[in-house]
This record gives C-alpha cells, structure tokens and sequence, in this order.
C-alpha cells in the first residue's frame, strides 16, 4: 500500500515535510505531478495530469493507494474526487471548489446568512461594473493565490486601470471586486478527520504597504475562544473540516471577517515553523488523516498553553534584478532564541518584482521564550544579513 501526492512544481512542504514523514510512517509515497523533469533527482515522481481526477485515479492502478492527499491549492478539488472515486478518505470535493472560488465562497456564507460580504464578479471578456457604494475595494483573481494581482482601490478610475493591467498579464482571469474588509489581519490554523476539528494556532500577520497585500511578518497569536467559535461556524458552513486548513481573516473592532480559505497548511515554510514551534510531527499527522486515523488518535497541543513565541519576517525584493547574493541557509542561538533563515529564491535568478509573495527572498524566524526576546534577536539576527539585487 502507498501514499500518493499530487502536486506541481517541487515545494518545502512536500520536499522538506511529507516526503520525511512518509518515511517516518514506513509508508512508501510517489509524487504525482505534471512537472517531473521540475523535481530534484531522488524523489519518487510520476507523470499525472494531475488537475484531472480520472488520470489521477489511473495512475494509482499499479499498486493500491493507502491514502491519496495534495497541500496544493490548485490541486485540492480533483484529489478530493479522485479519492472518493478511490473509497478513500479525503476532502469534500465541492467544499475544496469553494475554497478555490473565491466568489463561491462568499456565495455560500450569504446563503446561510454568515458573514455576508459584497462581491461582484468580472468575467474575463467583460467590463466591471461595480456600485459607487462599494469603494473602497479589493479587486483580486477569483482563483488567485500568494496575494497575486491582488490590490486596494479606491475609485472606478483606479479599478478600470489594475483591471487592464492584470489582464495584459493574464487575458483570461476571471476577477472579483468585493469590499474591502478593514481590520487586523490573522490566521486560524486548524486539522480535521470530518468529525471532529483541532486548531493548530494561529498568528498576527503584518502587511507591507498598500495597494498590494504582501504579508511581511508573523507572530504567534492563537485564536481566541471568541474569535474560535466564529470561526468554526464559517468553516463549517462551508464544509471544510478534513485534513489540514488554513484560513485568513480580518477583527474589525468585535466583529469575525473571513478572507479566504486555503484547504492545506500554512505556506511559505511556515507549516515546517509551525511543526517546530509545536514540537509535532505535523506532515505526519496529516497522512494519519488521510489514512483514516480519528483526530483523537493524534497529538495536537493546546496552543494557548504553549510556553514559547514565535516571530516570523520575510525578506522582500524591493525592486526588479537579478538575485546577485544572499546568505543562504542559516541556524544560530542568541539568548536563547533559536534562529534560522532559509532562501526563497536561488542566487542568480531574475524576477520581476510583483508586491506579492512572489517576492520573497527569504524567510528568517525566531522561537524563545517571549515576544520581546525574540523580536530583539531576530532583529539582530536579520541586520546581520545581506541580500544583493542587480
């Protein structure tokens, strides 16, 4: 029996977190992927057009699949059905579309009176037409991940022009237009066996400078019960509640607003800090659900009695150039907070700068004992490092 993945190009997540806890569960795994010539030799990859349910059902017919996951967004809604097709446990395929969608999304919560947010939606052939009344707004691809050609407008006149630009990158996107939900940004973490949900935690999340959404630093600040309880209503509304998710959202003033919903961990290499700051095997605890292991039968820490902090800051390009040097990977102690960066992007490439997530560079952290501690060593930490952009 074998697990199988499906994914696109190689991630952290799969390369430094699944693969290593296959092993770990003595469970043969194989990657299937459309991109194989993109993963690095040694990793047990197999040709899939694996946005298709029935080619990844087929590819499983050698030997019998134990479980069958993917921590892909692009990539949850067809796993979904090729698992149900499979008798295996896995994600609601019609709740993984509506994690996708974002205008499905808001569709839904209006439906059951949850957190109604105005949206509008703007086919790639048509004009947006949008009510006065609605600005300020975020315009964003209704399919769109990492915070890609997603932006802040105030005006008609704004709108008409980030709508030509982004389709002069990308003609065929659908968009939406929805409000613009002002407040504190942060995360909800949580795992799931269908029955049964556990929150992971969660975290305060900084932004750069508007009109783009480029998050820029995390600290550890798990959900409290109020926001908890909310949260737990939106999400099962929507049907999400097995395996692993991760969901955005605003606190304006007492008040709950979802962003988005993503059915997979925390990106950016933050579901590898998360493993660490929890001191869990987190990648295992995923394949145990999809194997069909209850939530009860793992062992998730409550976060609110976690003794320890956590700082996360992304190291942003600033400008379009070509990565010309950079520190590479890095682990330190310094008063008792353990340090670590690791590069984002390889030395030598050439990119555009998006403000997006598209832009990172690097990813330093932080654990230790207390957020004051920790902030002052990462800072430390980080002025130490350079980055080179030509």
């Amino acid at each position: 029996m074998r697990l199988y993945l499906t994914a696109l190009n190689p991630t952290d997540a799969v390369l430094e977190g699944f693969l290593p806890a296959a092993d770990a569960l003595g469970l043969p795994i194989t990657v299937l992927t459309d991109r194989p010539g993109e993963w690095p030799s040694g990793v047990p990859v197999r040709h899939c057009a694996v946005r298709d349910a029935a080619a990844v059902v087929a590819a499983t017919a050698a030997e019998p699949p134990a479980a069958l996951l993917s921590n892909s967004d692009h990539l949850q809604e067809a796993t979904a059905v090729a698992a149900g097709k499979l008798g295996l446990p896995g994600k609601d395929p019609e709740a993984a579309r509506r994690c996708k969608d974002k205008a499905a999304m808001r569709r839904a919560l209006a439906a059951v009176e949850l957190d109604p947010v105005r949206v509008v939606t703007v086919d790639p052939d048509a004009a947006p037409t949008v009510p006065d009344d609605l600005f300020p707004a975020v315009v964003k691809p209704r399919d769109g991940v990492a915070s890609e050609d997603v932006y802040l407008v105030a005006d008609r006149r704004e709108l008409a022009a980030r709508v030509a630009a982004i389709r002069r990158r990308r003609a065929d996107v659908a968009l939406v237009v929805e409000e613009y939900l002002a407040g504190e940004l942060r995360t909800y973490d949580t795992l799931g066996d269908g029955v049964s949900l556990a929150v992971l935690g969660g975290w305060r999340t900084g932004l750069g400078p508007p009109p783009t959404f480029t998050e820029t630093s995390l600290d550890w600040s798990p959900p409290p019960p109020a926001h908890d309880t909310r949260l737990r209503a939106l999400l099962g509304a929507l049907v999400v509640g097995f395996g692993a998710c991760h969901a955005e959202y605003v606190v304006s003033g007492d008040r709950v607003r979802l962003i988005e919903v993503n059915d997979r961990l925390i990106g950016d290499r933050m579901d590898l800090i998360l493993a660490d700051l929890l001191g869990v095997p987190l990648f295992a605890h995923v394949i145990r659900l999809h194997l069909g292991e209850p939530l009860a039968a793992l062992d998730v820490p409550d976060p609110v009695a976690l003794d320890r902090h956590a700082r996360v800051e992304y190291v942003c390009a600033d400008r379009s150039g070509r990565l010309a040097a950079a520190p590479g990977s890095v682990d330190t102690v310094r008063d008792g907070v353990r340090l670590s960066c690791r590069p984002l992007r390889e030395v030598g490439r050439l990119a555009e700068h998006t403000g997006t997530n598209r832009d990172y560079l690097a990813v330093s952290h932080g654990i230790g004992p207390d957020p004051n501690t920790v902030r002052a060593a990462l800072t430390a930490f980080r002025n130490e490092l350079r980055w080179t952009i030509t």
